[in-house]
């Protein structure tokens, strides 16, 4: 009976105390809400990716979080207003701007969820269809739209919390300056990097080297402020973007062939056969299938060099694939090397020939000779030294 009578004396439903009251409703009837839209967005999305529209699994995936947060922001400040008006107390005064800045949020949190998501969705379903699509500059738009969004963003939430607009712009243009020269160097990375996405000198996956810099290696990540290309050895390589609009770049990912040149050398006495050889070599590169015909073919008679006759190959594989290349290059030179046999012929090394004139052997005996003798000779000398 004491606690019936506690419970009249608080009036809970329709007395002075009934803001407790409404406020625990408001609180259980957000978490309800909350759990019950979980299982309604994961009904929906097991049932949306059924179909082959993207775009409704790239928002129902955006909206989870940020739907949870808006929900039990909304929820929690219409209880805290209602505490406020119960116990009449400033305490909970700020829940008014707190809701309006955390449905800014909720709204820009999902935008950026569903940039991302979006742009995740259309790489893979063009990767499925065997579509090439350019992932620079995929990653280049999501960044600039969800830059645009934040800043957008960021406005519209000082302009709630009752700060104006246009001074806030106006102190960005005079703190600009400042900031520029103090920053100097991460713009010129970002306008680099900026560069980077509009010119397109290479895109990630491609292989890139600088003649002027030790910069070598797969390019691994383009981000706003630096490259990460990965070098041959696995080590990864951090370069600034403002590097590139300095040096020089060279992209072999987008050559067309791979070139062989090579010379190689006969010996002088295969002489009589050297264009033989020659005519063999053209034969054999016109008929290779893994040579561009298409391309520049050279086979040529080029030096007489010190210990061998020397002819080049120029010509172009078909692939530029790296392993590819060197498989058609190691199956043309042993081509080029069973021709040179075929013929009689050896492929030169270095070698010295001396030629002596007529006589030269026998004036060597003599000396010879000579030398004996006066060895003879010293030998008593040298006894008696001893």
């Amino acid at each position: 009976m004491e606690f019936v009578n506690t419970f009249r004396d608080l009036r809970l439903f329709g007395g002075t105390h009934a803001w407790i009251t409404q406020a625990f409703i408001v609180v259980f009837a957000t978490l309800l809400i909350a759990f019950f839209q979980k299982l309604f967005l994961k009904k929906l999305s097991t049932r949306f990716a059924q179909n082959r529209f993207s775009w409704d699994d790239a928002i129902m995936e955006a909206l989870r979080g940020p739907l949870t947060l808006l929900i039990s922001l909304i929820g929690i400040t219409f209880a805290a207003e209602i505490v406020a008006a119960g116990m009449k107390t400033p305490l909970f005064a700020a829940a008014v701007p707190i809701r309006s800045v955390g449905v800014i949020i909720a709204i820009t949190w999902f935008l950026i969820r569903l940039i991302r998501s979006g742009e995740e969705k259309i790489i893979t379903r063009s990767k499925m269809k065997g579509e090439e699509i350019d992932r620079t500059t995929a990653d280049a738009i999501g960044k600039l739209l969800r830059i645009s969004v934040i800043v957008t963003a960021g406005l519209v939430v000082l302009q709630t919390l009752g700060f104006s607009v246009s001074g806030v712009l106006a102190f960005g243009g005079v703190g600009g300056l400042a900031i520029g020269f103090a920053a100097k160097d991460l713009l010129a990375n970002f306008f680099g990097g900026l560069m980077v996405y509009l010119d397109r000198p290479f895109v990630v996956g491609d292989w890139v080297r600088s003649p002027d810099r030790k910069i070598e290696g797969t390019v691994e990540k383009i981000g706003w402020r630096l490259c990460v290309i990965r070098t041959f050895d696995k080590r990864p390589l951090y370069v600034p973007n403002s590097t590139f609009a300095t040096i020089a770049l060279e992209n072999p990912s987008r050559m067309s062939h791979r070139r062989i040149f090579e010379t190689i050398g006969v010996r002088y006495d295969d002489a009589p056969v050297l264009r033989d050889i020659l005519d063999g070599v053209r034969k054999m590169l016109a008929e290779h299938e893994e040579i561009a015909q298409d391309q520049l073919i050279m086979v040529y008679f080029n030096e007489y060099a010190a210990s061998s006759l020397d002819f080049f190959i120029y010509c172009f594989t078909r692939t530029t694939v790296w392993s590819e290349y060197h498989r058609v290059k190691e199956n043309v030179l042993l081509k080029i090397m069973d021709i040179i046999v075929a013929h009689g012929a050896q492929v030169a090394f270095p070698t010295t020939t001396l030629d002596l004139p007529e006589g030269a052997e026998d004036q060597r005996n003599r000396l010879r000779g000579l030398r004996g003798k006066t060895e003879k000779r010293l030998e008593p000398l040298e006894g008696l030294e001893s």
